[in-house]
């Protein structure tokens, strides 16, 4: 139930008031969506078309995709919008569900990086019964098991900021509607709202980094107790490599915003949220492809199948 006070609208004031930057941001911020959107659709591409992507790794993988361009999306098009308008204004509704996919989209990625370490881990220490317990019906529950909870996670907050009272300034210090900024906006108490922020989505968001961190420690202490070679080491370390830079790159942030004492509306928890909402979503397929030989091999025999098909159609 939306809130009954006289508040129709909010205004984003964005990431700065520079007139003369606009132009330039909106440049960089819309190659970056660019960027995005076709990296991430070309790795949902390839692990979709290609069958032999058609393993668990990849299944998370392409969920992973997914989630990015949606992610970026829920942040990145108004921001752009914003650029080049004068009153910078969205409205109640709009901000509430802005709000509801940000923390659907980002909470759910959370929970599947967590997945995604589990995935290695079986497939690390215990390969033998791998393709057992990382079966298809295993792998689609824990899929639409994380989805669902980060959805209700993220309903849980737009229901109780939308009850909130807002009877000061409606001018959010940020470019797209989180829960921290709005509080600051919100008279009345706000107390159960900034406990289910601390705690509810503290948990979520870090559990399954320790999750992650705890799957990676028992793959390492595994193989130096099983693996003698060096370089059987290295390959076997080198599978998670990429997963592990992304799991650090999307937490860093996180951590700085959500963990910290900082101010939500800070220039700090600014650059920290671009970080984690455009920056990367971007570097997740250049990670993987750049890193993974299969992601690689699949891209290549899809331009080679493209190349074919035209040089038979200028045959004909």
């Amino acid at each position: 139930m939306l809130n009954q006070t006289s508040v129709t609208a909010f205004l984003l004031l964005g990431v700065t008031d520079i007139q003369a930057l606009q132009p330039y941001l909106f440049v960089v911020f819309l190659a970056i969506y660019v960027v995005i959107v076709v990296g991430n659709g070309a790795v949902v591409l390839v692990v979709v078309s290609d069958p032999r992507l058609h393993l668990p790794m990849y299944f998370f993988l392409g969920n992973l995709s997914c989630l990015d361009i949606c992610y970026s999306t829920v942040t990145l098009p108004k921001m752009l919008e914003n650029f080049f308008s004068t009153h910078k204004a969205i409205s109640f509704l709009g901000c509430i569900t802005q709000l509801h996919f940000f923390h659907f989209l980002g909470s759910t990625e959370a929970m599947l990086l967590a997945v995604m370490a589990f995935d290695r881990f079986v497939a690390i220490c215990r390969p033998l019964h791998y393709s057992v317990i990382m079966n298809y019906q295993l792998c689609t529950q824990m899929a639409v098991t994380v989805w669902t909870i980060g959805f209700f996670h993220a309903l849980l907050h737009s229901m109780m900021t939308s009850r909130l009272n807002f009877c000061g300034s409606h001018q959010i210090h940020h470019f797209f509607c989180d829960v921290k900024p709005l509080l600051e906006l919100a008279c009345g108490n706000t107390e159960l709202n900034q406990w289910l922020l601390n705690t509810v989505t503290g948990t979520i968001a870090m559990g399954p980094f320790f999750l992650t961190l705890l799957s990676y420690f028992t793959i390492i202490i595994s193989l130096f107790s099983k693996t003698h070679s060096c370089s059987a080491l290295h390959k076997a370390l080198s599978t998670c490599a990429s997963h592990f830079m992304v799991v650090i790159v999307f937490y860093a942030p996180v951590v700085f915003t959500y963990i910290s004492l900082a101010s939500g509306s800070s220039m700090q928890d600014q650059v920290a949220a671009i970080m984690y909402t455009v920056v990367t979503p971007m570097l997740n397929p250049l990670i993987y492809t750049l890193r993974n030989k299969d992601v690689k091999a699949a891209l290549n025999r899809i331009f080679r199948r493209r190349d074919d098909l035209s040089k038979f159609r200028a045959h004909f």
